[in-house]
């Protein structure tokens, strides 16, 4: 393990140490948090033009002139003073490289299988909901990117397409977000429908039995537009939210989301689907063993895009905790913060299977449709193929824990100044 070669890891600690005491960095950390914060964290950069765009994160700005503000400020924002916000992208920041050199890199390989399905890359989309308020082609769009780039896209249980309209796109490897809903049969119904659809796996909520304290949302009263529906449960009278005193949305979840959601409930989805069941929401060691235990095929590690429990640790942060504890008995991937191919590379190195992005993929869909989502999947792509590139890595397996530096590595060889 790395921590065998302590003074590389002081060579680190003391450059890092160097860049948290420099003036830019600690600007930033003395501004107000709503001041120094773009959604997702980092600043919110001046639009770009179209065909100047270079990042994923310059998208956010130009969604921010086109949307209105309650769509805006729905995909934007966090959870009460949105500190996880901002800390599951800083975290990333915190975490360094230890690049390998004179390897022929000449060809890269950044093919992988998730559950069994071979992709273009570790690089997939996640759920978010209600993709319509984005684009007039919503879920449609980013499911055409999604497999026009061959990687997974993961579809919401509160998309404004349903099921059935997104297998329609065409050819595609799709995984279904599952919200349960006290009415079971309504679950049931879903997910014969997810896999009528032709959709590979289950990715179970778990951290959603209330709505997270949504401020913005709050503010704005926020309610889906009257010419979109959830279209999941549109025959079902579920799909249309009543506008409420605070928000729509915290008012629909009271009503239909069941708060008695336990670990016998993974359960019970293995009894009436054969698709694997991923848990996305898991945190702890705690809760990944009880995953294991409770037959999962795979964990996503996220904590919803920091929109649930706010002062949660960043995903990036919690990751290594949950690989370990799952000691390869399956999968773990993460979802949260990941705007950069480097990020990519980062939750690599300690121990995801792979990683999904969510808000960049909404913004560019904001921003310029189809051909938006297809250029983040893009971009990330090729970003982390020079990751990989620069790091003396030429396929998946190469990549290694000793290929990083964290935090608690720098910690552990901190020499006392008692």
């Amino acid at each position: 393990m790395y921590y065998s070669h302590p003074h590389h890891t002081l060579h680190f600690l003391l450059a890092s140490s160097a860049l948290t005491h420099s003036p830019l960095y600690l600007q930033g950390q003395t501004q107000p948090a709503a001041s120094r914060r773009g959604a997702a964290g980092g600043s919110l950069r001046a639009p770009a033009k179209m065909g100047e765009i270079t990042n994923v994160m310059e998208y956010q700005a130009i969604a921010k002139q086109k949307l209105p503000k309650m769509a805006y400020d729905y995909y934007a924002s966090a959870a009460e003073d949105e500190w996880t916000l901002q800390e599951n992208r800083e975290a990333f920041s915190r975490i360094l490289f230890r690049p390998r050199i004179l390897i022929d890199v000449s060809r890269i390989d950044i093919t992988t299988s998730v559950l069994g399905f071979k992709i273009s890359m570790p690089i997939m989309v996640a759920p978010t909901a209600m993709q319509k308020m984005a684009h007039p082609e919503g879920e449609y769009a980013t499911a055409r990117a999604a497999s026009a780039a061959g990687t997974i896209m993961t579809l919401s249980s509160w998309a404004t397409s349903s099921v059935e309209e997104v297998a329609s796109t065409g050819p595609g490897i799709r995984f279904f977000q599952l919200y349960v809903y006290k009415d079971r049969k309504v679950v049931e119904q879903l997910v014969r429908r997810a896999e009528r659809a032709g959709f590979k796996a289950i990715a179970l909520t778990v951290d959603t039995p209330r709505l997270g304290r949504r401020e913005a949302d709050i503010k704005n009263r926020f309610v889906l537009p009257p010419h979109l529906s959830l279209k999941n449960f549109e025959g079902l009278d579920l799909g249309k939210m009543d506008q409420a005193a605070d928000s729509g949305l915290a008012s629909y979840v009271a009503g239909q989301i069941d708060r008695t959601l336990s670990w016998k409930d993974v359960k019970w989805l293995q009894t009436i689907t054969s698709l694997p069941i991923l848990v996305k929401g898991v945190i702890t060691a705690e809760d990944t063993r009880l995953a294991v235990e409770n037959g999962a095929a795979g964990i996503i590690v996220s904590n919803h895009g920091a929109r649930q429990l706010d002062y949660v640790p960043a995903t990036i942060s919690a990751l290594e905790e949950v690989v370990k504890a799952a000691r390869g008995q399956l999968p773990v991937f993460l979802d949260g913060g990941v705007r950069r191919g480097t990020d990519v590379f980062k939750a690599l190195a300690l121990g995801a299977a792979g990683i999904f992005v969510g808000r960049p993929v909404v913004f560019a869909l904001a921003a310029a449709g189809e051909a938006g989502v297809s250029n983040v999947l893009k971009m990330l792509r090729d970003e982390f193929e020079l990751t990989m590139a620069l790091s003396g890595c030429t396929r998946l397996a190469d990549i290694t824990r000793n290929h990083v530096v964290t935090e608690s590595d720098r910690l552990r060889v901190m020499p006392s100044r008692l």
